[in-house]
């Protein structure tokens, strides 16, 4: 159910520092995309990029590169929460680009430890032995024929009492059996 990301093994800034060189020499992320992800991080989230930043950011005198490289170290230097931004952008403009990452590469390439812990912790926290309802039922039968045993031995006898337990003593094995019927058996010459 629940995965481990790469959120919960590193901060998105740490990630944009390992991702920046890859982005840098992608041939995807040309002008169009830049301006793209500029206005988004500008628009949606001016506490992101003032309008100042984005006319910067989007001034086509600089090659996109530069931009690019600019972008990203502005957006690594304001946080964790801006890189995250960065990365949603990326992930609606770009999806090709963004799953193609080297950390959601990684991402995809860790073994998931919470399922894993999962699988293994929830068969032997529901499964309390392995012997089946029989084992189940004649263990209910023991303690059903002790319990009437306990209550009707002493006093009045019910009429079925004695072929009920001796119906509950067939599953157990044979010196349960004598014990348990030896009990009957006494009971009865009182």
């Amino acid at each position: 159910m629940a995965r481990l990301t790469i959120k919960e093994t590193e901060g998105y800034d740490e990630q944009l520092h390992s991702d920046t060189q890859y982005l840098c020499s992608h041939q995807g992320m040309d002008t169009e995309l830049v301006d793209r992800l500029v206005l988004q991080l500008n628009r949606t989230y001016p506490q992101i990029l003032s309008d100042k930043e984005a006319c910067k950011f989007r001034s086509l005198r600089i090659p996109t590169k530069a931009r690019l490289v600019e972008l990203l170290k502005d957006l690594h230097g304001k946080g964790d929460d801006a890189c995250h931004e960065f990365y949603r952008a990326l992930h609606i403009h770009a999806e090709d680009v963004y799953v193609s990452l080297p950390t959601r590469i990684r991402q995809r390439e860790m073994p998931d430890v919470r399922s894993a812990m999962t699988e293994t912790v929830i068969p032997e926290r529901y499964v309390l032995n392995d012997r089946g309802p029989l084992f189940f039922l004649s263990c209910f039968s023991l303690a059903v024929g002790f319990a009437i045993l306990y209550y009707y031995g002493e006093g009045r006898r019910l009429v079925c009492t004695e072929a009920f337990l001796h119906c509950s003593a067939m599953r157990l094995s044979k010196d349960a059996k004598d014990v348990f019927i030896s009990y009957v058996e006494v009971g009865k010459r009182r």
